[in-house]
This record gives C-alpha cells, structure tokens and sequence, in this order.
C-alpha cells in the first residue's frame, strides 16, 4: 500500500492529508511552514517555518513516535539548498551544509549529535552519495577569475580532506550535482547566468561527468545547441538522460561511459522523471510550456502513451513505479490548484481539486518492497486497454463532429415550413405546413386514381375496335352487286 500526502494551511495548523488511508495532523503546531520534506525510507520528515523570535524553526520529526529528533534555528531557506538534511538511501548516513563545513549525523540516533565533518572554505553545494554513502561531492563557484570545481571525497577518510576526484570549469554560476546507484559516478549540471554569446536570454549550461575512480573526467558531447533543460540518472545507476538544445529540446540516454545509446526524440520537454525500478520514464514540458508527457518503456525503448498535465510545478513517482502524480501548488500558482495521478501508460487515474495547495508528496517506501513489474498484458476487452486507445500515440487523434448551428434543432421544422418536406423527427409542424402536407396527398391521390369519365370512353373505344377486327370484307362484293 502506497499513499499521497497533501499539505494546506488551515487555521494556521500544517494538515497532512494521507490518501487511501485516513487523515491525520502532524505532531505540533506547524504555522507558516514553507517546506516539507521525507527522508528516503519514510522514517523521518523535516520542516522549515518562517522564524519567530527565539523559536527554532527547522524540526525533524519521527513520522512513528511523533518525536522532534532535530531542532535548529535557521535564518534564511532557499529552494535550492533543500532539503537541509540529506539522508542516505538505507537512513544510516545524514550530512548537513553550514558555512565552510559538512557536518555528518548517525541518521539512527540524532541524539549523538555532530560525528563527523569535512572543513572546506568556500563551500557553496553539497550531495551525498546515497546507495551506498560512500562519497560526498563538494561544489566551489567561480570567485575572482579562478574557475569553479566539483571535489569528490571519501566519507571514511574526511580528516584527510584530500578528494579523490575533481573537475574544474568555467562559465558557471550554479550546479546541480547528481550520483548514481552504487556511488560510482556523478553528474554536474553547470548553469551561467549570462550567455556570452548572446544566444539565450537564460544563459548557459553544461553537463560534466566524473567517476569516483578518477577513470573518467569530462564534459558530455551534446548534439544540439542550447540549454541543458534537465538530466537524471536511471534508478539501475547504469545510463542517464539528458534534454537539451533550443525548443523543441531533445532527449538522448547515454551510458556510463557518456556514449548515446537511444534518442527519444524532440519535443516541449523540460524534465525528466524515472520511476523507483528504472523501467519507466517520463519525459514533461512543465513550467512555462503546455504540459505535454511522454511514457516510456526503457527495458523496450518503446512509447506507451501520452498525455497533458498542464500548469504542473511538480511531479514525482509512487513507490511502486506505476502511478505518476503530478501538482498545480502555490505560490507559483494562485488559481486551479490542486494533483492528478496518471498510470504509467498516460491514462488518468485520480484528480483532486484544492483550493490552495501547497505540496503533495508519496510517502517514500524501503527499496525492494514493491517488485519491479512489466506494463500489463492487454486484453482484447479490458477496461485498461480501453482506456489507452486515447492517449497511446500522438497520432490516435478524434475525428471532429461535424458542426451543428445554434438552431440547428429546430431545422426540420423550418424546412418543411418553407419547403414542404416532411421532418423525420419532426415534433409538432406549423399550420401552414399542415395544409401543404394535405394538398400534397390530394395531388397524389389524384394522379394515381384516374377519372371514371375517361375510363368509359376508353372502355368504349376498344369494344369498336374489338367489332371492326371480327368483320371480314369480300374485296369483290361491290363488284357483284
């Protein structure tokens, strides 16, 4: 059993909404809470409020006790920086940023404290490896026309504060840094405010691979000019995607080695969502495009359908790698709040409409607790495959009605008002339809009947002609005579 938890302020409270199951509210009092987020195994949440006073605004809480195991005080929250905690898949490993530090947490016991820490000044980005968290990835913007570096270091060897691998490049103002499964490799989206070259108002990006045995250290070859909208890793940690290049953007999967095995394609996409397994993937224009998403079947590389989510800003997977949820929330929308599930062929599952929304989450679920399945065999009358025919390829389109005017329902009487027919579904006809109707039987009925008159005379006629064929003339009785 998987579940959806919906977040919505009412009466200051932070309501947490479990789907399917029931509804609950979380431990304390949560006012003016801007984030939300679950630790990898479902064990743990954390929370960011606005600060108040001398009150400590960021908790985790044990979602099974009830229990705050963390409180801090924070002054300022970004987008980009959470979660402030970060957990390791199996939550045996939690790791938090500060200025110039990493400070390392036992995920089993918070109330150890600090265990450990990396000191590295200038410190501006920060991802731990999660299956397993062997590694910790440290990135450094540019500052004072030095370039920025990504630094890779062991988690058993901090005091050292040696990396094991690096990479340094210019033109980037950010980056998103991204591990795969089994912490071998690392992904960094390099993004510059400002493109040099004046081909993008938004600047420039790039996307750079290391691995954590120094084998390979490098930029990844993109075929199309412009941005790089979004790459993930596959949750099997052994290929990636990437969008890329002016719309319509196009998706590529690439190896381990960043050689291209698969193009999707292009088309109005942005994003990009693998489900927990790695045999679906989704491909989403969110943001400022219409919302248009593509399935597909990774294990096939083949298409299971489309569909449209438009004014999304999140989405994200159920455990169990069958259901995709997608979210209209606030702030960044005001209006039309609220999330849909889709099934993993596109097809409309659940919707609900919020009047203001603010996150919607899966609670996440132990790795191997639901099996990896194949799409479902279709039955040659089964409701599901029914309810694909509509969206399993782009080309599977309705034909249009034919248009029908306003007054169209009352056409046939017009009709026969104006032109005598007779309507055949027609309801009640005017008066003057009425008599027209009946001098039209009348004529018929004369035509086929004829006038008893003129059946004497034609009776008449034929009985003399009858009389004069059985006369027989001698031609010599005048000569006779």
């Amino acid at each position: 059993m998987f579940f959806l938890l919906v977040f919505q302020l009412e009466q200051s409270y932070l309501r947490a909404q479990w789907i399917v199951e029931s509804s609950h509210t979380l431990p304390a009092t949560v006012s003016s809470a801007v984030a939300i987020s679950f630790s990898p195994c479902g064990t743990y949440i954390q929370s960011f409020q606005k600060a108040s006073g001398d009150q400590k605004n960021f908790t985790i809480w044990n979602i099974n006790t009830g229990v705050a195991v963390l409180l801090q005080s924070k002054k300022a929250f970004s987008k980009s920086s959470w979660p402030l905690i970060q957990f390791s898949q199996d939550e045996t490993v939690a790791c938090q940023l500060v200025t110039n530090e990493v400070h390392l947490f036992d995920a089993k016991d918070f109330s150890k404290g600090i265990v450990d820490r990396l000191r590295f000044p200038g410190i501006d980005g920060l991802q731990l490896s999660r299956a397993p968290p062997s590694h910790l990835a440290t990135y450094v913007r540019e500052n004072k026309g030095a370039p920025a570096s990504v630094c890779i270091f062991s988690r058993l060897h901090l005091a050292s504060s040696q990396p094991v691998a690096r990479r340094s490049f210019f033109k980037a103002s950010t980056a998103n840094m991204m591990w795969n499964q089994g912490s071998t490799a690392l992904l960094v989206v390099a993004h510059s405010d400002v493109d040099k070259t004046n081909k993008s108002y938004y600047g420039e990006s790039r996307v750079h691979f290391l691995t954590t045995d120094g084998s390979h250290e490098g930029s990844v070859p993109l075929s199309k000019e412009g941005p790089v909208h979004d790459a993930q890793w596959s949750p099997t940690g052994k290929d990636f995607v990437v969008v890329y290049g002016f719309m319509p953007a196009k998706v590529t999967l690439f190896d381990t080695h960043c050689n291209p095995l698969f193009e999707f394609g292009t088309g109005s996409y942005n994003t990009v969502r693998w489900n927990p397994h790695g045999r679906f993937v989704c491909l989403a224009g969110f943001g400022n495009l219409p919302g248009d998403m593509a399935f597909w079947d990774r294990n096939t590389l083949k298409l299971l359908g489309t569909t449209k989510a438009s004014c999304s800003v999140s989405s994200e997977w159920s455990s169990d790698g069958r259901y995709l949820m997608t979210a209209t929330t606030m702030p960044r929308m005001q209006v039309d709040n609220g999330f849909k599930v889709f099934k993993y062929n596109g097809s409309l599952y659940f919707e609900k409409k919020i009047d203001k929304l603010y996150e919607v989450l899966w609670r996440p679920a132990v790795l191997g607790t639901y099996p990896d399945r194949p799409p479902s065999p279709s039955t040659v009358n089964g409701s599901e495959q029914g309810s694909q025919k509509g969206t399993m390829s782009a080309k599977a389109t309705v034909k249009p009605a034919a248009y029908r005017p306003p007054h169209s329902s009352h056409t046939a009487a017009v009709r026969a008002q104006l032109f005598g027919e007779d309507p055949e579904s027609s309801g009640e006809l005017s008066k003057s339809a009425l008599k027209n109707k009946k001098r039209r039987g009348k004529q018929k009925e004369k035509k086929e009947v004829p006038d008893s008159e003129s059946v004497d005379m034609n009776a008449a006629v034929s009985e003399l002609n009858e009389k004069l064929e059985s006369v027989s003339v001698s031609p010599n009785s005048e000569t006779r005579n």
